[in-house]
C-alpha cells in the first residue's frame, strides 16, 4: 500500500493511487473480518442467546458499502482527468504495479478456500480481487502510455475496475441486508421445504414455517407441523430432521408437533399493528380445561 502510495505520487498515475487506496482499506477490511471472527467465536449468553455471530454480517456489509463508496470516488477522480489527462511515467508506474500484483495475488490465494462459504471472507476476499484488477489495469494503462502515449488509459482503467467492484460489492451487500432481514436464504426454497416435510409420512399440515440465516453457512427453521394422534412425536420429529439435513444442510431446527385435533388452537390471527386474537377452544378442549380447572 505504501510503495504504491509513493509511487502514485511520484509518477502521477491515478490508477496506482486508485490501487493503494483500495489497499488502505483493505487494511480496514481485513481488521474488521479477523476482530469479527474472533468476537463471534465468542460463546452465547443469556442476553445475546445466538451468541455473536451477526457480526461477521454486519462486517460483510460494511466491506460492501465502503468498496462501493470508493469505488465512486475512484470514477469522479478519473472522469476529472480524463478531460485533461496529466503526464504519467509510465515505466515506473508499470514496475510498481507489477509488485502490487504479485501481493494480491498471494493474498487472493489465501483469502480464497472460505470465500464461497462466508459473506465476512467474501468481503475481504473482493477487496483483495478489486486490488488484483487494479494492478492489472495500472500494469495495462503503463504499457499503453508507453507503447502509444495514451494518457486517457490511466483514468479509463481506473473507471473500468471501479465498476467492476461495484458489481461485485453491491452483490455482497444484498446479501447481508437479506440476513440482517431474517430473509428466506436465496439457495433455499422455502415451497421446496414446505413440500419435503408435507411428504413425510403422517404430517397432516405446516404452518407458521420459517427459514432464515444465523450467520454464513448457518441456517435455521422453525415450524409448526400437525399429525394424526396415531403418530409418535419422536419419531415423526428424527424423519423430519434428517430429511431437512439431507436435502437442505438445515441443522437448527426449532418445530412444534400439533395433533390435527388441536391445531386450531395453536394458531393466532392478527390484525397489523394491533392486538392478536385467540380462536374459541372447540367443545372438545373447552370440557377439558374445565375439568382441568
Amino acid at each position: 500500500m505504501i510503495a504504491e502510495a509513493v509511487g502514485g505520487w511520484l509518477t502521477n498515475s491515478l490508477a496506482l493511487l486508485a490501487d493503494a487506496g483500495h489497499m488502505l482499506t483493505d487494511v480496514a477490511a481485513l481488521t474488521l473480518t479477523l476482530g469479527a471472527i474472533w468476537f463471534a467465536s465468542r460463546p452465547a449468553t443469556s442476553r445475546k442467546t445466538y451468541g455473536y455471530y451477526r457480526l461477521e454480517i454486519l462486517a460483510a456489509f460494511v466491506n460492501g458499502i465502503a468498496l462501493v463508496l470508493l469505488s465512486i470516488w475512484i470514477i469522479y477522480e478519473a472522469l476529472e482527468r480524463w478531460q485533461s489527462p496529466p503526464e504519467v511515467k509510465a515505466l515506473q508506474l508499470t514496475l510498481i504495479a507489477a509488485g502490487g500484483l504479485l501481493v494480491n495475488i498471494i493474498a487472493a490465494f489465501l483469502l480464497h478456500s472460505d470465500h464461497k462459504h462466508d459473506l465476512n471472507m467474501r468481503g475481504a476476499f473482493l477487496h483483495v480481487i478489486g486490488d488484483l484488477l487494479g494492478s492489472v489495469a495500472a500494469i495495462a494503462a503503463g504499457i499503453l502510455i508507453l507503447a502509444f502515449g495514451w494518457l486517457w488509459a490511466d483514468a479509463l482503467g481506473s473507471v473500468l475496475i471501479s465498476v467492476i467492484i461495484i458489481f461485485g460489492a453491491w452483490r455482497l451487500i444484498l446479501e447481508s441486508v437479506n440476513v440482517l432481514l431474517e430473509g428466506t436464504p436465496s439457495h433455499i426454497n422455502l415451497d421446496a421445504v414446505e413440500t419435503a416435510i408435507m411428504e413425510t409420512d403422517g404430517v397432516g399440515g405446516v404452518h407458521d414455517l420459517h427459514v432464515w440465516t444465523i450467520s454464513s453457512g448457518m441456517e435455521a427453521l422453525s415450524a409448526h407441523i400437525s399429525h394424526d394422534d396415531s403418530i409418535v412425536h419422536s419419531e415423526l420429529l428424527v424423519s423430519i430432521r434428517q430429511k431437512l439435513h439431507d436435502r437442505f444442510g438445515i441443522d437448527h431446527l426449532t418445530i412444534q408437533m400439533e395433533t390435527l385435533d388441536l391445531e386450531a388452537e395453536a394458531v393466532y390471527v392478527c390484525e397489523t399493528g394491533t392486538k392478536c386474537f385467540e380462536p374459541a377452544l372447540n367443545s372438545k378442549s373447552q370440557s377439558q380445561t374445565s375439568k382441568a380447572g
